[in-house]
């Protein structure tokens, strides 16, 4: 990909557009994160964490642990870029067209690992609950185990915040990619190109 003559030929626009994007990635992913961050303090003070179903190590709890880490980083990083959009529009001579679309990169990057976690949690979570669903009767499903029966055949409130959780943590995922890319666009491409075209 070409990278734009640096300092870019309307600094103050582009300027403009970090400081715009990055506040708008940043106030939707710290709302969508309040989400998450309630619900885990509904599941860790509302369920007992010693459930049958839930004992033992599961290698989603890691991974949705991650995919929240990320989320956070990604705010962080996205509450970043106004600063960095008004060093651009100042013309800082510290900068550079390379430093400035690194840092979009990691942004890029972080959101990548993001999904992915989020995708592998939600394919396992869905697994799980088909299996569930197959093993269970069906003319109804059983929503709490029965007295002696088995409780990983059954589905509970926690399966629900669960998947709500992660759906909302790939939603702020898939938004820091798209405005990164955005971003990335803008700096990487010289506005002399559409002229030309």
């Amino acid at each position: 990909m070409p990278v734009a003559p640096w300092p870019p030929k309307n600094p103050e626009q582009l300027g403009a557009t970090f400081a715009k994007l990055g506040w708008i990635g940043f106030f939707i992913q710290l709302l969508l994160l309040a989400v998450p961050l309630v619900l885990a303090v509904y599941m860790i003070f509302g369920f007992s964490p010693v459930s049958a179903a839930r004992k033992g190590i599961d290698l989603s709890n890691y991974l949705s642990y991650g995919s929240l880490i990320v989320t956070i980083f990604t705010a962080f990083w996205f509450f970043r870029y106004p600063r960095l959009g008004h060093r651009i529009a100042a013309g800082d001579p510290g900068l550079s067209g390379g430093g400035v679309i690194k840092t979009v990169w990691i942004g890029i990057w972080a959101s990548g690992i993001g999904i992915v976690f989020s995708m592998l949690i939600l394919i396992g979570t869905a697994s799980r609950l088909l299996f569930v669903m197959l093993a269970n009767p069906q003319t109804g499903l059983m929503v709490s185990p029965q007295i002696g029966g088995n409780p990983n055949q059954s589905i509970s409130a926690l399966d629900g915040i669960s998947l709500l959780t992660l759906l909302i943590l790939l939603t702020a995922e898939l938004v820091v990619l798209g405005l990164s890319m955005w971003l990335l666009y803008r700096t990487a491409t010289p506005e002399t190109k559409a002229a030309r075209g």
